[in-house]
C-alpha cells in the first residue's frame, strides 16, 4: 500500500510541475501586454521590467519564475489587480471563501447522493424511482447559474430569507453561512445528481449479481446483504466520478462567485485574465490544478480502503 500510494504522490508531482510549466508559457505568450496602461511613464515600464525579467528571454523568464518558487515560496507579484502585492497574499485573502464554498457543496453532494441513489436503486421502476430519476436528469441537465437565479428570485426576492449577494461585512461563522446557502445549494444539485445516478446503476447491477444471491441464501436480509455486500462494491466505481465533480463545482464556482459577489478566487481569476495580470492568472491556476490533483490522490488512495484487492496489488 506505501509503494502504491507513493507512486501516485510522485505522479501528482509530475502533473503539477507540468502544468505550471504550460500556464506559465501560455499565458506570458497572450498578446496582451502586462505593461500596457498608458499612465505608466516609459522609464518606470523599463524599470519594473527589469526588476521582474520580462526583458528577457522567456527561458531565463521561466528559471527565475522557477527560482522563486522552489528557493523563496514566491510566485510575483501582482501588476494591475493589486499592484505591488505578493500574489500569495492575494490568493490568501481570497482562499476562504472559495474553499468554504466548495467544501460544503461537497459535503452535502455526496450524502445526499448516496442517499438518494440507494433509495432509487432499492425502489427499482417505482414511483420513488421514476421521481427521483426525473429530478437527476433535470439536475444534471441544467447549468448551476440557473439554479442560482432561481433560488435568488425565490428566496431573495419572493420570500427574503437569504440575501441576494453575499455581505461582506458578516465576520461570524453563521452570518458567513448564511450569506453562502444559496450559492452552496445551486453547486450542490448537480453533483447530488451525479451520485445518484451512477450508484443507483452500479447497485442495481450489483444486486442481481449470484454473490448477492448466495449471501441472501446464507441468511443476510436484503438490508443486510446491501449494506454488507451491495454497497461497499459500488463505491469503487463511483469514487472515479468524485474527480470530475470536484472539477465541475470549482468551475461553477466561478460563476456563482461572480453572481453572488462572492469575494473568492473565482471572481479574481477572472479579473486577473481580462486585465491581463500573468503573474497572478498563473499563480491562480496552479492552485486550481493543485486542489484537483490533491483530489485525485485522496480518491486513488481511497480505492485501496475500498477495494482490498487494490492494497493486495500495491503490495506486489
Amino acid at each position: 500500500m506505501f509503494k502504491y500510494i507513493l507512486g501516485r504522490f510522485g505522479a501528482m508531482l509530475l502533473t503539477l510541475f507540468l502544468v505550471m510549466t504550460l500556464s506559465f508559457w501560455i499565458i506570458r505568450l497572450m498578446p496582451m501586454n502586462i505593461f500596457e496602461d498608458p499612465e505608466i511613464p516609459p522609464d518606470v515600464q523599463k524599470m519594473m521590467e527589469e526588476q521582474m525579467h520580462l526583458d528577457k528571454p522567456m527561458v531565463v523568464q521561466y528559471y527565475y519564475f522557477l527560482k522563486g518558487i522552489v528557493m523563496e515560496g514566491n510566485f510575483g507579484q501582482s501588476v494591475k489587480v493589486r499592484p505591488g502585492m505578493d500574489v500569495f497574499q492575494i490568493i490568501s485573502s481570497r482562499i476562504p471563501p472559495t474553499v468554504m464554498l466548495n467544501i460544503f457543496s461537497l459535503i452535502i453532494s455526496i450524502p445526499l447522493g448516496i442517499i438518494v441513489g440507494t433509495i432509487a436503486a432499492l425502489n427499482r421502476n417505482k414511483i420513488g424511482d421514476n421521481i427521483i430519476s426525473f429530478l437527476i436528469i433535470i439536475f444534471i441537465s441544467v447549468p448551476s447559474f440557473v439554479f442560482a437565479s432561481l433560488l435568488q428570485y425565490l428566496f431573495t426576492f419572493r420570500i427574503p430569507l437569504f440575501p441576494t449577494l453575499y455581505q461582506a461585512t458578516a465576520t461570524t461563522f453563521a452570518g458567513v453561512m448564511h450569506s453562502l446557502t444559496l450559492p452552496i445549494i445551486a453547486l450542490a444539485l448537480g453533483p447530488i445528481a451525479t451520485i445518484g445516478r451512477y450508484l443507483r446503476g452500479e447497485l442495481i447491477e450489483t444486486l442481481s449479481s449470484e454473490f448477492l444471491l448466495l449471501a441472501r441464501t446464507k441468511g443476510l436480509t436484503r438490508t443486510q446483504a446491501t449494506v454488507r455486500h451491495a454497497f461497499r462494491n459500488s463505491l469503487v466505481p463511483i469514487a472515479n466520478t468524485i474527480i470530475p465533480m470536484i472539477t465541475g463545482i470549482m468551475g461553477g464556482s466561478l460563476v456563482i462567485e461572480k453572481m453572488f459577489a462572492v469575494p473568492g478566487m473565482g471572481g479574481q481569476l477572472i479579473d486577473s485574465i481580462l486585465v491581463g495580470d500573468h503573474f497572478l492568472t498563473v499563480a491562480l491556476l496552479i492552485f486550481y490544478s493543485a486542489i484537483s490533483l490533491v483530489t485525485i490522490l485522496i480518491v486513488d488512495i481511497s480505492y485501496g480502503i475500498i477495494d482490498p484487492r487494490i492494497r493486495v496489488g500495491g503490495r506486489k
